[in-house]
């Protein structure tokens, strides 16, 4: 016998020899009966409607505590039109960057009573439109959207959703959607300044390209920015284009030094200069005796690598939690204090950069 199905047949015995069956499932009824009051009433308080005394509304969730009352989610939402359920759909659930966002966002959605469905998409535009697809047919009240590239496909399908969502990390080239991110541009415009200042001339860039629709592609148009406001001109030898992991991190420094030597490195995510500082060591490369590199987002790992990572810091946690914010105000159709949020980023001094 598999076990599923020794766990099912073992429950509905087990149900039998107790006398359950649905019909001990407590029902709204019940909770008017146990409370003294009509249904009616048990359902204003259920939907926090104001019209209940204190008094009155007390019993009805002392009565709902006692028999376990659990309202039928679907039949509540067929009425209601409102699921209380809201989607994440985040590019890669592996990265340390994004569970912090999530965290912050989920935190906020239990205070006011709602669901999380968290979608992982691989970094893949085709999952995202499919997890959209999804999040339609769950009738989600609205949606939490970070993504690797806001593909015109992808825009097209958030607009047929027709509902509620906020773009956290990123946002869109008409600016449309309401968003929570950072000035990522100005912060890679300070990381790159950061390592001039240190005396660095050949500032190698390891990161994504500048084609790509989101917030890691805008950080190169900063890095050049510093380049050009300090007298340095552009070499592409010391720029690669690839992914965000270590990987890409390892194989990009990898070319760069092949080429040509470098003072620093600036990499758009932590998890890159990690790889990038692996391959300088097996050079026999010292960071930051020889070289200096900068990381980006400062996840936790930065802190324990070793070196520990000079980082720009994004403050993930409040990312999440004002994107919370600004989707439950639109979902209940109130007012937003302003439709983008840009917070503030800040740089990590530890041990991968020389001190100025």
């Amino acid at each position: 016998m598999a076990l599923n199905t020794f766990i099912i047949e073992y429950t509905c015995n087990l149900n039998i020899n107790l006398g359950v069956d649905k019909e001990m499932t407590a029902s709204i009824k019940d909770v008017a009966r146990e409370s003294g009051v009509s249904i009616a009433t048990v359902s204003r308080v259920l939907n926090e409607v104001n019209v209940v005394n204190e008094e009155t509304k007390k019993r009805v969730l002392e009565a709902i505590k006692l028999l376990d009352y659990r309202p039928n989610i679907i039949a509540r939402s067929l009425k209601t039109q409102r699921t209380r359920t809201i989607g994440i759909v985040i590019p890669d659930i592996s990265s340390q960057f994004y569970p912090e966002i999530v965290r912050g966002a989920e935190d906020v959605s239990n205070i006011y009573n709602y669901n999380v469905i968290l979608c992982n998409t691989d970094l893949d535009s085709q999952k995202e439109i499919e997890y959209l697809k999804v999040l339609r047919e769950k009738m989600v009240d609205g949606v939490i959207y970070m993504s690797n590239s806001l593909e015109d496909e992808v825009i097209y399908m958030l607009n047929n959703l027709k509902m509620p969502t906020v773009l956290v990390e990123t946002n869109a080239k008409n600016d449309e959607y309401p968003s929570v991110t950072i000035d990522n541009e100005k912060a890679a415009y300070d990381a790159t300044n950061y390592l001039i200042k240190n005396g660095n001339k050949k500032i190698a860039y390891i990161g994504v390209s500048p084609d790509l629709v989101n917030a890691s592609g805008i950080r190169f148009l900063g890095y050049k920015k510093a380049l050009s406001d300090n007298g340095i001109e552009y070499d592409e030898n010391l720029v690669r284009f690839g992914g965000l992991k270590a990987a890409d991190g390892r194989d990009g420094m990898e070319v760069i030094i092949n080429k040509t030597k470098i003072d620093a490195a600036f990499c758009c995510s932590d998890e890159i200069a990690m790889g990038a500082i692996n391959t300088l060591r097996e050079k026999g490369i010292e960071v930051p005796k020889d070289v200096d590199v900068m990381g980006f987002d400062n996840i936790y790992s930065s802190s324990i690598y070793y070196p520990k990572l000079t980082t720009v810091e994004q403050p993930t946690y409040d990312m999440g939690s004002v994107g919370m914010r600004m989707l439950i105000k639109l979902i209940n159709k109130q007012e937003i204090e302003q439709k983008h949020y840009v917070l503030e980023h800040k740089i990590i001094e530890r041990d991968s950069c020389k001190r100025s």
